[in-house]
């Protein structure tokens, strides 16, 4: 989509994933290597009691349902013969908030509200996409929030 076709206050479920200990550890591994992400001893010694998912897993995983979200409505626009804009870089996020823990066994639901958008002041042909992101766990319980801000490509004249 371009920049035009997003409207304050438009809200899209990206998708769910299901945290497994497997992943858990997997992730920390290479990540994240903090005891109480690594075993189920380590979490039960750790803060959270038990073994509970890095933050920046709960994050890898928002990017990853975000592009395929994004490819998917791409696909689908393209079928329909609409025009497809392009998304940008991110000049960065704001204001991330892991509010609750995310424990192997929780499908997380993720979701992205716009919050503004406004013609780049810098790059002719872009704007600025500013959205909410968030996430909750299968009970409705809010686990992650962050603002997010893209660059969008705007309709060609």
């Amino acid at each position: 989509m371009h920049l035009e076709d997003y409207a304050v206050g438009d809200k899209a479920e990206l998708g769910s994933h299901l945290f497994t200990a497997e992943d858990i550890i997997r992730f920390a591994s290479r990540y994240d290597p903090q005891p109480f992400h690594l075993s189920e001893e380590g979490g039960r010694a750790g803060p959270f009691g038990r073994l509970a998912a890095s933050g920046w897993h709960t994050c890898a995983v928002w990017m990853r349902l975000l592009l395929g979200f994004q490819a998917r409505l791409a696909k689908e626009r393209t079928a329909a013969g609409l025009p497809v804009g392009r998304v940008g870089p991110s000049p960065g996020f704001s204001n991330l908030s892991w509010k609750r823990p995310v424990y192997a066994g929780d499908r997380i639901t993720y979701f992205t509200e716009v919050l503004e958008t406004r013609p780049s002041a810098s790059r002719p042909g872009w704007g600025v996409l500013r959205a909410r992101n968030s996430a909750v766990n299968q009970d409705g319980v809010e686990v992650l929030e962050f603002t997010s801000v893209v660059l969008v490509e705007r309709r060609p004249d």
